[in-house]
């Protein structure tokens, strides 16, 4: 008993940190709008998902921009998450229409306990806990079915090989998909 209370107790503090958390992936646009335009509506959208108060570092969304169509994609953990981005995304000036591609991963405690033995697998190893710093880390964690997918950016080549064989080690996970992309620019 006292285990599960340990258990629960980790997911709910996990949770809390991950809340302020989100990472929206590289996003594309259409070239038919101009460009002045297109960026302001790429960052407007960004910033809607930024804000979103369910996401999470166990979720992933990206986007697409196309003339005054978005179309979400991704993951999340929440239904709630995922009616929220196209909610928000719709009001935006300029978006006439919103696909929303966003799978909800299904309930299981099986992916709970596998989420959080990964998460601490891959920010307690080398110096990977930077990435997990601030309101918007740049490594996401999404499980599936014990399949486990790493994405967003790290600094180099060797804190993403790090994050992929410290998620590759956690008990219970059938396979790791490593979408990590390295981003020599960006400061963590």
């Amino acid at each position: 008993m006292r285990k599960i209370e340990n258990i629960i107790l980790v997911i709910a503090t996990v949770m809390a940190i991950a809340t302020s958390t989100v990472f929206a992936a590289p996003n594309t646009v259409d070239m038919n709008q101009p460009e002045a335009q297109q960026q302001q509506m790429s960052k407007q959208v960004r910033h809607e998902l930024v804000m979103l108060p369910y996401y999470g570092v166990f979720d992933n969304l990206a986007y697409k921009i196309e003339g005054d169509t978005v179309t979400l994609y991704g993951q999340v953990v929440h239904a709630s998450t995922r009616n929220d981005a196209a909610r928000r995304v719709a009001r935006i000036a300029g978006v006439h229409r919103v696909i929303n591609n966003i799978e909800v991963l299904p309930p299981s405690s099986f992916d709970d306990e596998i989420r959080v033995r990964t998460y601490r697998a891959v920010f307690n190893a080398g110096g990977l806990y930077r990435y997990a710093m601030g309101s918007n880390p740049s490594i996401h964690i999404v499980v599936n079915r014990g399949h486990v997918a790493l994405e967003g950016t790290v600094s180099n080549e060797m804190d993403r090989r790090l994050a992929y064989i410290a998620a590759s080690g956690v008990p219970g996970v059938f396979s790791v998909t490593n979408n990590l992309q390295v981003d020599n620019g960006r400061r963590y």
